[in-house]
């Protein structure tokens, strides 16, 4: 819109006119990506990053995992082996109703599946020995025997009866002794097996942790390609 102002105090003076600046001009333009979206290189370079560090932590968590599985693997196996412990014969493994051990016939114990089995094996003599009761269990019937033995001993019982008395004391000791060291036995063999399953498992995940880092390795050589491709402002 123009306006037109008359001098009056001199008429010699032409109309002057005004123009107001058009409110369709920009005042300040803006540079190209600084003010806006952001630009597709730098999302690339946040993304690459983030694909490095996720590369680098899963090979250094594989590396820490192999570890854990070799050094549980040779543990197991060098104190397993120490120990001299063999599987019985086919036929004798049979003549018990173990048919399920046959397959570790005559072999020595060195792996924690094999642990886990001899420790079924000697879980079956155990059930046999004490009909199945265990040492804190077999401590009830000693602690009766004991009572009857001291009992019969004030009381001026024959020496027959005493000695019977003993006897029985005597043999259900032992029995608690033999089911002490054939629970210590089974219990270890267990733990045994127990920790050559995690060095199993830390294996696998070794390899999983290895694998995840390669995928992501070629991801990020993927988006280094892509950055390259892209212009500098988008």
């Amino acid at each position: 819109m123009s306006h037109n102002f008359l001098l009056a105090a001199d008429p010699d003076v032409s109309p002057t006119t005004v123009t107001e600046p058009s409110a369709d001009v920009t005042t300040e333009s803006r540079p190209g990506g600084v003010i806006g979206p952001i630009r597709r290189r730098t999302v690339d370079t946040v993304l690459i990053a983030a694909g490095v560090v996720v590369a680098v932590v899963l090979a250094v968590a594989g590396g820490l995992l192999t570890w854990g599985n070799n050094f549980a693997e040779d543990y197991v196996g060098d104190e397993l082996t120490s120990q001299n412990i063999f599987f019985p014969d086919a036929a004798s493994l049979e003549e018990e109703g173990r048919d399920d051990l046959v397959k570790f016939a005559d072999e020595q114990v060195t792996t924690g599946d094999e642990a886990e089995a001899y420790a079924s094996f000697i879980n079956g003599h155990l059930e046999s020995t004490a009909d199945g009761l265990t040492y804190a269990e077999l401590g009830g019937p000693l602690g009766e025997a004991r009572d009857a033995l001291t009992a019969a001993q004030e009381a001026g019982e024959s020496e027959e009866t005493i000695a019977d008395l003993q006897a029985e004391v005597d043999q259900i000791s032992r029995t608690r002794d033999t089911v002490f060291k054939g629970e210590t036995l089974r219990g270890l063999l267990l733990s045994t097996f127990a920790w050559s399953t995690i060095g199993r498992i830390a294996g696998i995940a070794a390899t999983v942790a290895f694998i995840g880092a390669a995928v992501m390795v070629v991801l990020v050589v993927f988006g280094i390609i892509h950055r390259r491709r892209t212009p500098a402002l988008n």
